[in-house]
């Protein structure tokens, strides 16, 4: 599907504004004007039709409660745009933002050719086709026979590390009858079999579900049964700003023999409680990475967080912020001495997106695996190997669509 027929030059006009906090990314027209093979052959294609739909995903299990939310069910229905050019090729992907306001901007996309909205060294170009972000990439892949992550640089991917995102407090359902800590032990060895070597354990229990000294308990418990029973594998651990900071101390005084690699949302984000944590990790000797961004993140607080050394890894999911705003805020991370881990809860085509974007950028430290089964999409091109996930060197994203739109 690329070009193979000589184009004439293209007098193109592109107005863009920054996508990622509006600051440091302004860019000049020059740096659209594409001439190179890459950009003759996305403009060779235009944008003849978008429509909408849904794909099904499906949990191996029931997903219960975390620290705030009641039970995750069973897999989500994913809101999807499938966008097809003149020249036939499709590229799809779930959507960035609400249908109904993606619906009103198709509209400005029709006719455009796929170079006017799209460059490969950059992503999408204007904010306000952010809800096709994922789509757009997709369809350049394909247009291009390369996989996203060659998009962004890498003829063979960054291989990274891959977590179980999905124990969650199992351990307390069914609600008349709780099935206890062999819950959580059948599902981490479940999700050991699909090859995963880490596994995040939600913790929090004493917040809302259960009293607070038995709920600390349990997740004292549960982390310290889950690491003695998987030597081999490493602990990672969620509060879902669950706990004060004094509260998380106690937690942590009960698994001294546990080295965690990594500690999430303990509590919502501020300098004074973070400040009081890396004191004590460091009087204790641990070296537990500090990770945080997901809920309601602000950017510019975090890069404050990050600046002042009191995080490690940034959390902002996926495509809360964007595969091209994730394109953008690497560097940065990278000059800050931080590292990255877009959160990818709910959805598989999140956590196969990162995949991608780790591949092609690297200074990904673990990558969030939500396990699912689908009749609506073909998955079968990711690969989980040694605890690591390797994404397929198909065009796009490498997951055919199989339900018919």
């Amino acid at each position: 599907m690329r070009r193979r027929t000589f184009l004439q030059a293209l007098n193109l006009s592109i107005a863009s504004t920054a996508l990622y906090n509006g600051a440091g990314y302004g860019m000049s027209l020059t740096s659209f004007l594409d001439s190179t093979d890459d950009g003759k052959d996305l403009a060779y294609h235009r944008i003849q039709e978008i429509k909408f739909s849904t794909v099904q995903l499906k949990y191996p299990r029931l997903v219960g409660k975390n620290a705030r939310l009641d039970l995750h069910g069973y897999g989500p229905n994913v809101e999807i745009c499938c966008i097809k050019t003149d020249k036939g090729a499709m590229g799809w992907a779930s959507l960035r933002g609400s249908k109904r306001d993606a619906e009103q901007i198709a509209k400005e996309l029709l006719g455009k050719r796929v170079s006017e909205l799209f460059v490969v060294n950059i992503g999408t170009l204007e904010d306000r086709h952010i809800p096709f972000d994922m789509a757009l990439h997709d369809l350049a892949g394909v247009i291009l026979q390369k996989p996203v992550y060659a998009l962004l640089g890498r003829k063979k991917p960054f291989i990274t590390d891959y977590y179980s995102g999905m124990i969650y407090f199992d351990d307390l359902e069914p609600a008349g009858k709780p099935s206890g800590i062999d819950r959580i032990l059948e599902e981490c060895r479940y999700d050991y079999e699909v090859g995963y070597r880490q596994f995040k354990l939600k913790i929090g229990r004493g917040h809302k579900w259960m009293p607070f000294k038995e709920g600390l308990q349990r997740d004292i418990d549960v982390t310290n049964t889950v690491a003695s029973a998987f030597p081999d594998c490493r602990i990672l651990v969620d509060g879902n700003n669950g706990f004060s900071i004094e509260q998380f101390i106690q937690y942590l005084e009960g698994i001294p023999t546990v080295d965690l690699f990594w500690i999430e949302e303990p509590f919502h984000e501020n300098v004074s409680d973070y400040q009081k944590l890396r004191s004590y990790m460091q009087t204790e000797g641990r070296s537990t990475l500090l990770a945080d961004g997901e809920a309601d993140p602000d950017p510019v607080f975090l890069k404050e967080l990050f600046e002042k050394k009191l995080l490690d890894v940034h959390l902002t999911d996926i495509e809360g912020l964007g595969f091209t705003n994730w394109r953008r805020l690497m560097p940065e991370l990278k000059q800050l001495g931080a590292q990255a881990s877009p959160h990818a809860w709910g959805s598989l085509l999140k956590t196969y997106y990162t995949a991608h974007l780790a591949g092609g950028l690297g200074n990904t430290v673990t990558i969030e695996g939500v396990t699912s089964t689908s009749d609506d999409v073909d998955l079968s091109g990711y690969k989980v190997v040694n605890g690591k996930l390797i994404p397929p060197a198909t065009g796009g994203f490498g997951m055919p669509l199989l339900k018919k739109i």
